[in-house]
Parts: C-alpha cells; sequence; structure tokens
C-alpha cells in the first residue's frame, strides 16, 4: 500500500519506517490496548512454566483473558505456538487468576472467567502467506494483526480475517497433538449461525433484516460471542441482541436515565441480572416499528462514537 500526503495539488510520499524492536510494538500496543482492542491491561512479559508470554490482557465484554505475541520474522508457527499458549491457561488458570487479583488489586475468581473464549492475538509487521493460511477457518481462536508506522506518525493496524467456511474442528478432531485436543474441548469461537440456527423462521429473518440495518451505520462491526451477537464501533459495544427460539431481545449499551424512548419501549435491566452489555432491554417482534427502533440505537451510536474523540 503507498500513502502520499496532498498538499494543494502536489503529493508527498509517506515512506514506512520499520520497527527496529519486538519491544517498540509491545511498548505502543500496551499503552493503546483499550483504543486498539477494547482490553483491560494486566501484565508484560508473564513468566509461566517455561513460557513468557508477552502481553496478559483482560476482555471486559467476555470476561476472559488475551494473551497477545509480538514477532517481527516470519519464521514461526502461530498455530503451533497459539496452542501452546492456550493450552498452558487452562493448565495453569489459578495462576492467571491469582496474576489479575495482584495486577489489578480486585477480586477475580475463577468462575468469574469464561475460559471459553480466551484467545491469543499475533501482532507484527508481516506475516508470510503461510501464515495467513494455517488460521483460515471461521473459528480459531487465533487473530493475525499487521501494524506498519509511517513517517508522518502515522499507525496502521490491520486484521487479517479468514473468508473459510471450514471449522476448525474437522482437524481438531483427528489431531493426536493433545494441545489441540485440550484446546478444543474448552475453548469455543462463536459465529453468527452458532446464535441463528436455534432460532424460528420469523425470529431468525427478524434478526438478520436488524443485523442489516445496524450495519448500515458507518464503522459498525458484528461481533457474535457465547450469549448474545454484540455491534461495535470503535471497539465499544452499542448494542447487542440475544437470539431466542421464539424470541429476539435486543440491549442498547446506555446507562440508566440516557436512553431518550418516547414509545417506553426499552425497559430497565440496570438492576436485573442478564446477559450483554447496557442498561436498557426490549423484545423485538414482527410488530416492533424498525425505523424508531434504529433512532434509540442511533442514540447509543453517537454517544459511544463521540466518546472516543474526546
Amino acid at each position: 500500500m503507498n500513502l502520499y500526503k496532498l498538499t494543494k495539488t502536489k503529493l508527498e510520499e509517506i515512506k514506512n519506517i520499520p520497527f527496529k524492536l519486538e519491544r517498540d510494538i509491545q511498548n505502543l500496543v500496551e499503552e493503546n490496548l483499550d483504543m486498539l482492542f477494547g482490553l483491560e491491561f494486566v501484565k508484560s512479559e508473564f513468566p509461566l512454566k517455561n513460557f513468557r508470554i508477552d502481553t496478559l490482557c483482560f476482555d471486559q465484554q467476555t470476561n476472559s483473558f488475551v494473551i497477545i505475541e509480538y514477532k517481527k520474522g516470519k519464521n514461526y508457527s502461530v498455530i503451533d505456538q497459539g496452542y501452546s499458549y492456550l493450552s498452558l491457561m487452562l493448565n495453569n488458570k489459578s495462576e492467571f487468576i491469582l496474576e489479575y487479583n495482584e495486577s489489578k488489586s480486585k477480586f477475580l475468581k475463577r468462575n468469574d472467567v469464561d475460559w471459553s473464549q480466551s484467545r491469543v492475538i499475533f501482532i507484527s509487521p508481516q506475516f508470510s502467506t503461510y501464515q495467513k493460511q494455517s488460521i483460515d477457518f471461521k473459528d480459531l481462536p487465533f487473530e493475525l494483526w499487521e501494524i506498519k508506522r509511517y513517517s508522518n506518525d502515522t499507525i496502521i493496524l490491520n486484521q487479517h480475517k479468514s473468508t473459510s467456511q471450514e471449522s476448525v474442528k474437522t482437524i481438531s478432531s483427528t489431531s493426536s497433538d493433545e494441545r489441540v485436543q485440550d484446546v478444543s474441548r474448552e475453548i469455543v469461537v462463536y459465529t453468527e449461525e452458532d446464535h441463528l440456527q436455534k432460532a424460528s423462521a420469523e425470529v431468525r429473518e427478524l434478526a438478520l433484516e436488524l443485523k442489516d440495518r445496524i450495519l448500515e451505520l458507518e464503522n459498525v462491526e458484528m461481533n457474535p460471542v457465547k450469549q448474545y451477537i454484540g455491534f461495535k464501533v470503535d471497539k465499544k459495544v452499542i448494542a447487542d441482541f440475544e437470539v431466542q427460539k421464539v424470541k429476539l431481545k435486543l440491549r442498547i449499551n446506555l446507562k440508566n436515565g440516557h436512553l431518550d424512548d418516547p414509545k417506553g419501549l426499552f425497559r430497565d435491566v440496570s438492576e436485573i441480572g442478564h446477559w450483554g452489555i447496557g442498561d436498557y432491554e426490549a423484545v423485538v417482534t414482527s410488530e416492533t416499528d424498525l425505523d424508531y427502533l434504529m433512532s434509540l440505537i442511533k442514540q447509543s451510536y453517537r454517544y459511544h462514537s463521540e466518546l472516543e474523540k474526546k
């Protein structure tokens, strides 16, 4: 990708400035974890057994640990390393809990963590074709992100996303690698279809229509997790819906008292146990005015978009 700065009608090339050290990338990411990935920083260079985890994070949305590894070279297997780290985590859960509690001065219990949502993020200036192909499954708990720095102090971070519909379960079920078996038994990467397959035809159609409308908002991305399908702008969830067999529940991520809902469609669930994020929940049916519904979702969209700019 070629970048240029435009001054009136003259173009000036913006050159790539390679990172000298992996540590330079690590420092940059750790200082900006919330902005880049919406994650909570826990520990840098976390030692465990014969491993040293570059960055240990916690995802408050999924209540799960996330491991970040940084690489400058291309001669390593992300699959082997990814399974090694996740297997290490699943076999040493108490150590991760202890590190979180000591680093954050909080009290996190083992049951507070959804270990099935654990994942590994690899960050590198460049990945090889082999490395990209090796994670080309729709449900692998590894992510590849390429990071580049340019002469005008611009940082570009792009995720390599799989376009395959093949499940890694087809391979892991026949693998003799104990690490793969350990991880496959406990960790699950959820897809949109995992949620939609349990719904009636009417609920499925309604969910797809609402999804399409939400994704028309600029920079919104869909994020299926264990209990619901979230919709994010700048790594912040603006709304999510929970697909049930005969019901579609929608939640809007605004605190109680901040949603202008003159028709009273949403109820306050701030004091009620519920999945998802936000204090407002409504059941969406075929009779629901989706135009009105979108006007409420846009309130959360504008709030979180403006919050990111501050």
